[in-house]
């Protein structure tokens, strides 16, 4: 297996399903078709439509970046706050990144459906949880298989479901 470097999906997705991390370590992709996948998609593509969107850096892509008051500002879209948590991680994770080029930067989470805007501010704790994180994720996907199936509250929506509960 060639070597594989830890991103922002993969940090989100381990705080819903760590089995979804490994699926998708392998380029397993979830059904496209799912509804809930295309109200996300759609989500992304229609919201903050006067900012500049997609900013791939490194093994990073940033939804949003932008200057404030001299500030760089990174901004992550989300459809629901139900997965602020893992959206919180993700975020810290791409500010961790910015920071490791020398760009001090500052994050806020944005929930468009909901009117909702969270900033995030990375501090040590955020740093050595992402470390922590990082470690987990590489132990989880060089495993040679994935783990079991555990049912959560997630599992209900989810483009994977068809690799768990066929």
């Amino acid at each position: 297996m060639e070597d594989i470097n830890v991103n922002g999906t993969l940090i989100w997705y381990y705080y819903i399903c760590k089995r979804e991390v490994w699926l998708m370590s392998r380029s397993i992709t979830g059904d496209q078709d799912n509804k809930y996948m295309d109200i996300g998609r759609f989500i992304h593509e229609s919201s903050y439509s006067r900012d500049k969107k997609e900013i791939s850096i490194g093994n990073i892509k940033i939804d949003i970046l932008k200057k404030n008051k001299g500030n760089v500002l990174i901004g992550e879209v989300k459809k629901s706050s139900k997965y602020e948590e893992s959206a919180k991680m993700q975020l810290a994770y791409y500010l961790y990144k910015l920071k490791e080029y020398g760009v001090e930067g500052q994050g806020v989470l944005m929930f468009p459906k909901e009117r909702k805007r969270v900033e995030i501010v990375l501090d040590e704790d955020m740093i050595n949880k992402i470390k922590y994180v990082e470690k987990e994720i590489l132990k989880l996907i060089y495993d040679e298989y994935p783990l079991l199936p555990k049912k959560t509250r997630y599992c209900r929506n989810c483009a994977y479901s068809e690799f768990c509960w066929s």
